[in-house]
Parts: C-alpha cells; sequence; structure tokens
C-alpha cells in the first residue's frame, strides 16, 4: 500500500518523530537536503560527472532551509552555487536559521529580487521557496522570478522542486494564484503527496527516505490518508475446481437499434475479467443486431422495466451494469427496477443511467445502496453533484485547496455509494470516506485511453469483479488499476475493443 499525506498530516508525522527523540529537525533538514541532490544526479547523470552552475531560491520557511542544504551539498561537491533567499533572514525558523549560516559561511546569500539575472546562464534551479507550506498565492513580486524560470524551462535547464513546485497546493495538485512554478523533478519525503497525483502534474515526482518510516501517527486528521491503488491478486484467482457460477452472472443492459456497441463492449470486458456468465439484456429491435455480435456472451429480451423485472427474478443473476448506450429515457425506467432488485446485490451505473437523474439527483441516490457503484466522468459528475463541482472548479487564492479527493468523498457520502470519479488522476471513495486514487501519471501515464467506448470497458470490469464477488471498493480499485495496465500493456493505437483482449496478457504478468 502506499500511502499518499496532505501536508498537515506530513508535518504532524514530523512532530511526532521529533518529539519522540528519535529524530531532530535539523537531522530531516539535512536527509531532506541531501535527498534532492541524490535525487538530480539520479535524473540527470551528467550533473554529477563534473562542477556546474546552480541557482538556489530559498523560501522563508523550512523549505528554504532544505535549500540551503542542497545549495552546501552541490558547493561542496565543487559546483558554482548563487543562492537567494525571499524574507528575512532573522525570521527564519530555528533549524533553517542554522542551515542559513553554514551556507553564509561559504558563501552569499542575496534577495529573490536579484535572482532574474542569475537565472539567464544555469546548469539547474533548485525551487525551495514553499513547497508543502504554502498557504497563499505567490504576489505580483514574484513575477520576474516567475518569468526567468519560464525562461529557464524553454532553455533546456534542468528544475528541481523541494517538496513539490511552489504555488501548488500540496492537497489538491492545483495552482495558488498566477505564478506557479513548474519543476521536471519534484523531490518528496517520506511520503508522496496528495497533489503530486491529482490535477495536470507535469514533470514527475519521487520519494526520498529520511529516516522516519516508522511514524505514522497523523494528528488529529480526522480523514485516514488516501492511498494508491495496490490490487489484491487473490480476487482474480480461480481454481482447477471451479464451476462457471462460482465466479457470477452479470447482466448488462443494452440500448436498442444501432446504440448496442458500448453494451457489448461492458460486456466482453465483464466477461474476460472472469465473470462466470455474462448476459446482454437488450430490447426486441436490437436482438438480431447483438446475437449476430456475440458468441460466449449469452442473449436476453429486456424490453421494459417488467422485462426486467422478470429477468432479475433469477437469483443467479448477481450484478447488473447499466448506462453504456442506454439511453436516457430506457435508464429512467430500468435504473429503479434494477437498484430495487430483491435478488441483485451489486449495480454499476455509468454513462446514460446517471445523465438520465440529472434533473433530479436526489431520487437517483435515495434509491442508491451499498452495493452500487457510480462511475461518473467530470461532465457526468458535474451533473449530479453540481454544488460540489462548482466547489472543485473554484480557482483556489489559499491553501489547502479544495481537492478531487475532497469532492469525491463528498459525493459519496452523499450518494451512500462506492464513487469512481475518472481521470488520469481517478478518484475511489466509499461513504465511510476511505478513499484510494488509480494515477495514470509519471511512469504509468496511458494517454491511448482518451477513446470512444474506453469507459464502457472499465464500467465492465467493475461489474465482472463484482459479480465474482469483490467487494464495489476493491472492485472499482482492481478495475481502474487494471484497465490503466491494459493500455500500457498494448500502447499506441489502442482502441477500446483491444482492453479486454489484452487482460490475458497482463494476467500473465501478474503470475496468475
Amino acid at each position: 500500500m502506499t500511502e499518499l499525506l496532505t501536508a498537515a498530516q506530513m508535518r504532524a508525522i514530523e512532530q511526532a518523530a521529533i518529539e519522540s527523540g528519535e529524530v531532530t529537525g535539523l537531522e530531516l533538514m539535512e536527509r531532506a537536503g541531501r535527498g534532492v541532490v541524490e535525487a538530480v544526479f539520479e535524473e540527470w547523470p551528467e550533473l554529477a560527472e563534473t562542477s556546474h552552475r546552480a541557482v538556489v531560491l530559498c523560501g522563508p520557511g523550512n523549505n528554504g532551509g532544505d535549500g540551503f542544504v542542497v545549495a552546501r551539498l552541490l558547493k561542496e561537491w565543487g559546483w558554482d552555487v548563487e543562492v537567494f533567499l525571499y524574507g528575512d533572514p532573522a525570521r527564519l525558523p530555528s533549524d533553517a536559521r542554522v542551515n542559513y549560516e553554514r551556507w553564509a559561511a561559504l558563501g552569499e546569500v542575496l534577495p529573490l529580487s536579484a535572482a532574474p539575472s542569475a537565472m539567464t546562464e544555469t546548469d539547474l534551479l533548485v525551487d525551495a521557496l514553499f513547497g508543502t507550506g504554502l498557504g497563499r498565492g505567490l504576489s505580483d513580486e514574484f513575477q520576474d522570478v516567475w518569468d526567468s524560470h519560464l525562461d529557464c524551462i524553454a532553455d533546456g535547464v534542468a528544475i528541481v522542486a523541494v517538496d513539490i513546485a511552489s504555488g501548488v497546493c500540496a492537497d489538491s495538485g492545483k495552482e495558488i494564484g498566477i505564478y506557479a512554478f513548474v519543476a521536471e523533478l519534484e523531490v518528496s519525503f517520506h511520503r508522496l503527496k496528495q497533489g503530486h497525483v491529482l490535477g495536470d502534474r507535469m514533470g514527475r515526482a519521487i520519494v526520498k527516505d529520511i529516516g522516519i518510516n516508522t511514524w505514522q501517527h497523523h494528528g488529529s486528521q480526522t480523514c485516514e490518508p488516501v492511498t494508491l491503488v495496490c490490487i489484491e491478486e487473490s480476487s482474480l484467482f480461480k481454481t482447477p475446481f471451479d464451476h462457471k457460477y462460482d465466479h457470477g452472472h452479470a447482466l448488462i443492459l443494452s440500448g436498442g437499434a444501432g446504440k448496442t456497441g458500448a453494451a457489448r463492449l461492458a460486456a466482453r470486458a465483464s466477461l474476460r475479467i472472469g465473470a462466470g456468465l455474462v448476459t446482454l439484456g437488450v430490447p426486441g429491435a436490437a436482438q438480431m443486431e447483438v446475437a449476430g455480435q456475440i458468441t460466449a456472451l449469452m442473449l436476453r429480451r429486456v424490453e421494459d422495466g417488467d422485462g426486467l423485472a422478470s429477468v432479475l427474478e433469477d437469483e443467479r443473476l448477481n450484478a447488473v451494469c447499466l448506462g453504456p448506450g442506454l439511453g436516457a429515457e430506457r435508464a429512467r425506467e430500468l435504473v429503479p427496477m434494477a437498484v430495487r432488485a430483491e435478488h441483485t446485490p451489486y449495480i454499476v451505473l455509468d454513462a446514460d443511467a446517471l445523465t438520465a437523474f440529472a434533473e433530479e439527483p436526489e431520487a437517483l441516490f435515495g434509491m442508491l445502496h451499498e452495493g452500487c457503484v457510480l462511475t461518473p466522468h467530470g461532465g457526468e459528475f458535474a451533473r449530479l453533484f453540481p454544488d460540489i463541482a462548482e466547489k472543485l472548479k473554484a480557482v483556489p487564492t489559499k491553501g489547502p485547496a479544495y481537492s478531487k479527493v475532497d469532492a469525491t468523498r463528498e459525493a459519496a457520502a452523499r450518494a451512500g455509494c462506492v464513487v469512481l470519479f475518472k481521470g488520469p488522476d481517478t478518484v475511489i471513495a466509499d461513504p465511510d470516506g476511505r478513499c484510494i486514487i488509480n494515477s495514470a501519471q509519471y511512469e504509468r501515464a496511458a494517454p491511448w485511453l482518451a477513446t470512444a467506448g474506453s469507459g464502457d470497458v472499465l464500467a465492465g470490469f467493475i461489474t465482472g469483479l463484482l459479480a465474482r464477488g469483490v467487494a464495489p471498493m476493491q472492485a472499482a480499485e482492481t478495475a481502474a488499476w487494471l484497465h490503466v495496465e491494459c493500455a500500457r500493456s498494448f500502447g499506441p493505437g489502442l482502441i477500446a475493443e483491444d482492453l479486454p483482449e489484452e487482460l490475458p496478457k497482463v494476467f500473465r504478468d501478474l503470475g496468475l
């Protein structure tokens, strides 16, 4: 399990470690600075081969103290280093002040206003201005430095941020104000922060150990730390003694003639991920169309609500997916019937099944139960949870900013079921506040998922896992992770039909 922290949780962990007597603030600062230098040399090996020139921008807090350590270590390596400080050195926190004085014995500290001219010719720019400690947007006095950092980007200068780029909220990944910095490499300590995997992130983030791995105390934080998806492979196993009904029977409901492709994608995905049986429920006008396209999948006529009620009398059906290509009118009739069915514990609502209730989301929420999973993309989320979406869309002026984690947790609590909020930073939450992020960024980037039908496949993956008896939260996590892995395995040229067919290779790579 990979834990993600907020800035407040990280401060609580550091404080607990210091108060225990196991480590001092100065030791943590020294380890952080060394971690940054190590990360720089790992990312850009050519910079370790000989001396170069660095510009280090230090802020008025402990992030600036880390910057002074970086400057000193680079100087000891033989580099030409220039250091610039924002603020009054007399007002630095005690540990940062010690490292300021250690640097001052080696070199000059100039005011930040003098930095732009020095940034025109440098090999490395170190952003140690604010990191996770940012509480407000950067003022106009940072504009010249910000403009010069943009020139550094254009000139190919290596840029590293201590913890997270200045001007970016460590909890949400949002830019606070207009002068947010960009770094090719962000070096976090102990754990990644939520902001490293939320939003449209540039560059990449890594974690350096600073020796507080045993400290997991989060102070008075009301929510448990968010984690990155970590699948339980045992949920995917089949034994030599299993029968098809040991792995459930999923029902995927389809739209009318000419609109069955999305449901067929979801059904194929559900079967591939291991559901024992999968049936497509289609209206009469689409029966011939679907029958000519399927083999291992089964077919049942589901014309209307009464037809669905009849099909759901089969107690072996244990998971239903509604939405892909369903049509809003058909969704409004079938969703209540499915959700209220006596014998069907698991329901996935996607696409049209969500949009159909945009005018009365509370009516939908009143029907839902803990066996349901909602899978909205950004537009669908805004239609179901308009007030939450407005808070998420708002441009923050101070931190911590309202994050996609906050939004998904609030939505799950309101809906009373698991909500999977799609995106490259897919966030999954349950009504109790447990939250997981499936990040398709950095080394897990999968831009090929931006193709028609990929969301239908994800809905099918979730439905298939639910049919196999996997709990809703775990089913959503596992499906989201496999969805990305299939895209990464296939690579460029991916279309939605390829995703289920790539699952066997992904499963083999997992050793299943």
